[in-house]
């Protein structure tokens, strides 16, 4: 079984490093180290994926993860990869955020005394930088940092170049808090490792720079790459927004297909970054992959692995059942919390149970739903067998919808051709 310090490496999850000493200790010694999450949303989301994920591999090698939640720097915001200022929330906001985002911990992390040594602290750095008094903090922390330290740093760099938009103080702030943040966790925690991403290289070596001028003691940092799509863009976004681990906000079957449509450029290192099979099972669908890449062996594995690690093995054994049958006649097996799940980004329209006693007209209903654009081509796909009522093809003769076409929880499914569907509710 490999050390953690190479399954990293293999993974491709070290961009940077402030000590060739550090792996020595992640392969033999026993850290406390941590990463920061922001509580702008009341949900992380698929961006915050690989840092859990490092945050798991770092307990399961033996170490003390800590997972801080930036209660008070969330106030402020990080302007590293911000083009402008961010919106300041209100203390409820910020409350309810957190109390979303600890469930989502849990899921990677082993909080009990079970854990032992490894046991994993979840911490909020409001309960330490909120009562400090401007002064303490001037003179206890400023004076360690100098402002050509702060220029220096990428993302506030970019943020001066742009003349129109600048940079505020508040954000500039930011990078003291951060470094605090490491101190603290230093003394109270024993905490001497930092770890983010590869935008967050700027604020850790302050940290770092701020225990040893202060405490005379070597810290440590450890940085991961972004994680981009294929085509460049950030991992994790997409046209409607991002995609969250919050099942309310982004539901598992929604969750799956996002990774299941995994471009073949990009699928291998998602496999490394976001799951943890074995590097010989990683290779194996690396080679499937580039031998039949139509199968999607490499995406499906990916898809169940992460989805099971975000909602339980279930939920993964649930959506894959939907997503088998969503286009088979055999959709009339589904269930309605499984089939209202899977259809839950259908274009859909609400109707009253009462239309279905006489009926409901087939080309009307197709006119209607989108599916077409007059009741000739509605009529023209049902004498070519191109419409679907429940993925069964619709016989010229069938002329109306019925209670008899109900699909469980009031649901009728219509579908014209391979993939343009539409689904109706009845109540």
């Amino acid at each position: 079984m490999p050390s953690l310090g190479e399954d990293l490496r293999y993974r491709g999850l070290v961009h940077q490093s402030s000590d060739p000493e550090l792996f020595e200790l992640l392969d033999n010694g026993h850290l406390s180290g941590y990463i920061g999450f922001d509580p702008s949303g009341d949900s992380l989301h698929v961006g915050n994926l690989l840092q859990l994920c490092n945050l798991r591999r770092f307990q399961l090698a033996g170490h003390r993860p800590i997972a801080l939640v930036g209660g008070a720097t969330g106030f402020i915001g990080d302007p590293g990869g911000k083009s402008e200022e961010r919106n300041l929330l209100s203390p409820e906001q910020l409350e309810a955020n957190i109390e979303g985002i600890r469930p989502q911990l849990a899921r990677f992390l082993d909080f009990s005394p079970d854990a032992g040594p490894s046991q994993a602290r979840l911490v909020n750095n409001a309960d330490w930088l909120a009562p400090w008094h401007l002064i303490d903090f001037l003179r206890d922390i400023g004076k360690h940092v100098t402002v050509n330290q702060m220029v220096a740093k990428d993302s506030v760099r970019n943020r001066l170049e742009r003349a129109d938009q600048g940079i505020s103080f508040t954000e500039f702030s930011y990078m003291l808090l951060q470094a605090a943040d490491f101190l603290h966790l230093y003394d109270a925690e024993g905490c001497r490792l930092q770890m983010g991403g590869s935008d967050q290289w700027g604020n850790i070596v302050t940290g770092i720079d701020l225990v040893r001028r202060v405490r005379g003691a070597t810290a440590f940092g450890l940085t991961s790459p972004l994680v981009l799509k294929a085509d460049g863009t950030k991992f994790g976004k997409t046209e409607s927004g991002a995609v969250w681990l919050d099942p309310r906000r982004t539901s598992p079957f929604a969750f799956y297909q996002f990774f299941f449509r995994t471009e073949d450029a990009v699928v291998g290192a998602y496999l490394r970054y976001f799951t943890f099979l074995r590097h010989d099972e990683i290779e194996s669908l690396d080679a499937a992959s580039s031998a039949h890449p139509e199968r999607r062996e490499a995406q499906r594995a990916l898809a169940r692995e992460v989805t099971t690690l975000v909602h339980g093995a279930a939920e993964t054994e649930r959506v894959e059942r939907a997503a088998a049958l969503l286009y088979t006649e055999d959709v009339v097996e589904l269930d309605a919390g499984t089939l209202a799940m899977a259809l839950a980004d259908a274009p859909s329209s609400e109707h009253a149970a009462s239309v279905l006693e006489e009926g409901l007209d087939l080309v009307e209903v197709l006119v209607s739903s989108g599916l077409v654009g007059s009741r000739s081509q509605a009529r023209t796909a049902i004498e070519q067998g191109g419409a679907y009522v429940n993925n069964r093809r619709v016989e010229p003769d069938q002329a109306r919808l019925t209670s008899a076409d109900l699909l469980d929880g009031g649901y009728v499914l219509v579908r014209r051709g391979r993939r343009e569907l539409h689904l109706l509710r009845f109540s």
